[in-house]
């Protein structure tokens, strides 16, 4: 499978790469918890997640037939970008859509080709123990050649991740010239393949595939975090030395709860 396998017709692989990230802070009140959810809804609005997923769909080769965005009331965003793996005329968008260069109108409203991009974000607070939570669920969905691998460690590095969630999965089958069908057009053993090395020494992760299957599932917990970066409106030495202790303790355990999915207050 090193050699470009040579098709009948069009390749019906749809390869669709999920994940989840979250970003955890300390919030000393419920003022600052609800302005936590005030600044996350400004930093990571609808029209900020269309520039980071208007750089993905470059950066995988695809073309932008539509966007359609939305801000939330109370709090929260999602975007949705509907790609093509090749350029469609502009007759029929009444918009230029060419690799490398966007021009369209003011319209939100989209219509599907073969793949899309999608995001969600969930600001939400614990009710007592002052920790806040930012939840990012990014889906990028292709059929064709182009893969959504190419710009995993751009979204990595977009957003604030203390754990991440990854699936990836190959779905269908294409066929070559003598009609044998291929489950998979590429080789990949983990999903950390894809992942750069300093991005992976910061993170521990594990593991959990079905090769049978073309599913691969990685999961990433950051190894050391700075408290100074997990304070919203306080600072360490605002803080006695036993609060230090318990705001990094409590924050660690969210961290732990959420990537053992399990409970242990």
């Amino acid at each position: 499978m090193n050699e470009k396998l040579k098709l009948y017709g069009f390749n019906n692989l749809t390869k669709t790469l999920s994940f989840n990230i979250f970003d955890i802070c300390y919030t000393h009140s419920r003022d600052d918890q609800k302005k936590y959810i005030d600044y996350i809804d400004e930093q990571y609005n609808a029209r900020r997640l269309t520039k980071i997923l208007t750089e993905v769909t470059e950066m995988i080769g695809a073309c932008i037939l539509n966007i359609a965005k939305q801000d939330y009331d109370p709090e929260g965003a999602s975007v949705t970008i509907l790609i093509s793996e090749t350029p469609v005329r502009v007759s029929e968008l009444d918009a230029s859509c060419n690799l490398g260069q966007l021009v369209y109108k003011d319209s939100v409203v989209g219509h599907l080709d073969k793949s899309h991009i999608t995001v969600h974000t969930y600001p939400e607070s614990h009710p007592q123990d002052g920790i806040s939570t930012f939840r990012v669920d990014i889906d990028v969905s292709t059929c064709g050649e182009i893969s959504p691998l190419k710009a995993l460690n751009y979204l990595i590095e977009s957003f604030d991740s203390d754990i991440i969630n990854l699936d990836y999965r190959v779905r269908g089958f294409t066929r070559d010239t003598n009609g044998q069908k291929f489950y998979i057009d590429h080789k990949i053993t983990s999903i950390q393949d894809y992942i750069s090395p300093d991005v992976l020494d910061r993170y521990n992760a594990i593991d959990t595939n079905v090769y049978q299957e073309n599913i691969f599932h990685t999961k990433m917990l950051l190894r050391k975090f700075d408290l100074d970066n997990y304070l919203f409106s306080t600072e360490k030495l605002d803080l006695s030395p036993e609060e230090r202790r318990l705001v990094t303790k409590r924050l660690r355990y969210e961290m732990e709860e959420i990537y053992y999915r399990k409970n242990y207050l």
